[in-house]
């Protein structure tokens, strides 16, 4: 029998270990298939899949490699009419960390960079750059869990508003700072930067010293890779994954690793 009514969802290129979060408002088949078996469920052969039937969501469903993938949703042997759904992809988790210190940061340099103090003599040891919007849910929140354990956090001169340039702040909050953190989220994209000035963000977290750390805010893969696709390659922490705690916890080590206690 061929597959004709039924939802489709096409991802070119998901990453293996990402994972799609399936969002449905009552029971359905749903199969996460490759090329290959899309292909023969829509013409009614036998195909494989990852899935079933699913009557409580979100459901997560995880890719088992790398390449282009299909999320299909029926009603086949159901009953049921009226099915809203939608689907979203959350990114791999990073891997599990050998050390205290930020696994990004690993096999790189750890000198410490030259800060100079602002007008008022004062310098930082992180500053956080976020869109003005995120600044109650994750940016303040950060700041927080980096005060309370011991770091000097920059955090308002470096809030980014439209008609900003993204380079000229992040290059402003390092001078004056020892570490970085841009947090990217739909509110950043949002106030659409140059593709020169996102990829100087690229270069600045693979430099020999880096001083960099981005970090994903209620954003997923694909949308990050539609803005910058350079930044998806990018080790990153996810709010999603971890918890601010949990985050705030590597920065202040890195910083310690490299300024000492």
């Amino acid at each position: 029998m061929v597959a004709t009514n039924f939802a489709k969802y096409h991802w070119t290129r998901l990453e293996k270990g990402s994972t799609v979060v399936v969002t449905l408002t009552k029971a359905a088949n749903v199969r996460l298939m490759d090329s290959s078996n899309f292909n023969s469920y829509k013409n009614g052969r036998k195909h494989r899949y990852t899935g079933g039937l699913v009557r409580t969501s979100p459901f997560r469903i995880t890719v088992p490699r790398t390449g282009s993938w299909y999320l299909t949703i029926d009603l086949m042997g159901l009953k049921a009419t009226n099915l809203r759904h939608s689907a979203t992809v959350e990114p791999p988790p990073l891997p599990t960390a050998k050390s205290a210190s930020l696994q990004s940061l690993s096999g790189i340099r750890h000198e410490r960079p030259p800060v100079v103090p602002d007008d008022n003599g004062e310098t930082w040891d992180v500053f956080i750059s976020h869109a003005s919007e995120d600044k109650e849910a994750i940016a303040q929140p950060l700041a927080e869990e980096l005060r309370t354990r011991g770091l000097k956090v920059w955090l308002d001169k470096t809030e980014l508003r439209i008609g900003d340039s993204l380079r000229r702040k992040i290059d402003y909050g390092l001078a004056h700072s020892t570490f970085g953190v841009v947090i990217l989220s739909k509110s950043f994209f949002s106030k659409g930067w140059p593709q020169y000035e996102l990829d100087g963000i690229v270069g600045m977290t693979v430099a020999g010293d880096q001083r960099i750390l981005p970090i994903w805010h209620e954003i997923s893969r694909d949308e990050i890779a539609k803005q910058s696709p350079s930044l998806v390659d990018k080790i990153a922490r996810n709010t999603g994954l971890n918890t601010v705690a949990e985050i705030a916890d590597e920065i202040a080590q890195v910083v310690r690793d490299v300024l000492g206690p």
